[in-house]
């Protein structure tokens, strides 16, 4: 057991009096997770500088301390939080913000790992640019690195793999590694900070970045289509995406039964459907461009694309066609997960599965709980466009048959068996691997895999010191 003053006094020598929190009214926001994890810690530590983090990792290493490090802690798979023992040091990286710097003319960003999403699209603003990856949350970079955070607009822009042009990390015994790469091309070899996304920090911690941004659109315009069926959806998906690709920015799908909650509950947010039930989907189709409204009419183009497929591509199958304003029309869209938490136990699924099989993924999700468990409702909705569904399921714990943890633990097992072994598709869409789903990688990802992560955390971290998820075989 390691001595918590000890190490608080060595560290606070190293960093600062106020880098370091020991007090444990001062731990606990670092210890609980958005959605899930929560732990104990031993200190909170805040390094300024990518040398900082350096020392710290070097003391943790020598000392044999095992380290989580944290951003934003907005993840959802309980991956940035430490574990029970209170033996680990959370390594927070809120005060490594200083470095923000914008190349307009390279389109990239070189910021520091603890730089907030928000922060970084506020400087990026004055040069009229962004970084593309939409979300309801407010990450910092480093986090969004480590999670390989997806969003509402990947159709469009892709993930942060996809925009990461450079990265910075410290390794677990305090080695820096320098990538931090401004070039578009550079095909020498193994590509290094690809290695770190989406591995929930378990190879290093990402100090910094070099991110690839995209000019604002000057214009969007958005509709929310009304659909019979799940094979509705993804039929107008393929006439928008033939048609309009070049300015097709975002395609979420609702389902009623997530949709209906939201007007329950928000009175200030309008229902377009009036006082009539809405139909098994509701698509928000949102087109956006950097050309002025006097070069293209994005509104009048999506009108009349969406009246020539009503007319010529099975308009059996639309029900109702909204035009609106964006803000208006994402309040939905934003407000669902909120929703949906005052209608009972949610059970939430990040899951995706190839596009052309959503609609059967989810009328065999359905088909499932009809059969073994009619107490639960399937409220989803999410990026249709990429292949991607948050099927949240919803009961009354009071009227549940067997306890919760008996409900959850069954409803996992049988909804990712189904998506991963039924429909070729993932457990984990966008939210990553941690204590959260941990098991669920173990039951499916290849042996082959596994090896190789293992192999890449024996050389990167060979004492294990770093964050608590598993990515090579069980112990």
């Amino acid at each position: 057991m390691h001595d918590a003053v000890l190490a608080a006094a060595d560290l606070r020598a190293m960093l600062g009096a106020d880098a370091v929190l020991a007090e444990p009214e001062d731990l606990t926001r670092y210890e609980s997770g958005w959605r899930y994890g929560k732990g104990r810690a031993l200190l909170a530590v805040r390094p300024g500088t990518t040398a900082e983090v350096s020392k710290v990792m070097a003391y943790c290493h020598e000392q044999g301390l095992r380290v989580m490090p944290q951003g934003a802690n907005t993840g959802l798979v309980g991956a940035s939080n430490p574990d029970a023992s209170g033996e680990m040091l959370v390594l927070s990286l809120e005060r490594l913000n200083k470095r923000l710097e914008i190349d307009p003319i390279n389109r990239t960003a070189v910021v520091d790992g603890g730089v907030l999403l928000s922060t970084l699209n506020g400087a990026l603003a004055e040069h009229g640019l962004m970084f593309p990856i939409d979300l309801g949350a407010d990450p910092t970079i480093g986090g969004m690195i480590a999670t390989n955070t997806g969003g509402t607009r990947l159709l469009k822009y892709g993930d942060v793999r996809h925009n990461l042009q450079g990265a910075e990390a410290v390794l677990a015994d305090g080695t820096v590694v320098d990538v931090m790469n401004h070039l578009r091309k550079n095909n020498t070899g193994l590509d290094l900070k690809q290695v770190l996304v989406g591995t929930s920090g378990v190879y290093g911690v990402i100090t910094g970045a070099v991110l690839q941004v995209v000019p604002v659109p000057r214009q969007d315009a958005t509709a929310l289509v009304g659909c019979a069926s799940g094979d509705a959806v993804l039929a107008l998906l393929k006439a928008l995406e033939r048609e309009l690709a070049d300015v097709f920015t975002a395609y979420e799908v609702i389902s009623a039964n997530a949709l209906s909650p939201v007007f329950k509950h928000h009175d200030t947010i309008r229902n377009p459907y009036g006082g009539s039930k809405p139909p098994a989907y509701t698509a928000l189709v949102e087109l956006s461009s950097t050309l002025p409204e006097t070069a293209l009419n994005l509104p009048e183009v999506l009108e009349e694309r969406l009246g020539a497929f009503l007319e010529a591509d099975g308009g059996e199958g639309i029900t109702d066609v909204f035009m609106g304003k964006p803000e208006d029309f994402w309040a939905i869209r934003h407000h669902i997960s909120e929703s949906l938490r005052n209608e009972g136990k949610v059970l939430a699924f990040d899951i995706s599965v190839p596009r052309s099989r959503m609609a059967a993924f989810t009328d065999a999700a359905v088909a499932l709980l009809a059969k073994d468990y009619p107490f639960v409702r399937c409220c989803d909705f999410g990026h249709w466009g990429d292949g991607g569904t948050h099927l949240n399921l919803v009961w009354n714990e009071a009227e549940s048959p067997r306890p919760t943890p008996v409900i959850i633990e069954e409803l996992q097992s049988r909804i990712y068996e189904l998506a991963v072994r039924g429909f070729e598709g993932s457990y984990s869409a966008e939210h990553g691997v941690g204590p959260h789903n941990q098991r669920f990688y173990d039951a499916y990802t290849p042996e082959p895999v596994k090896a190789v992560n293992q192999a890449l955390k024996q050389q990167l971290d060979p004492k294990g010191l770093l964050g608590t998820t598993r990515l090579g075989p069980r112990p």
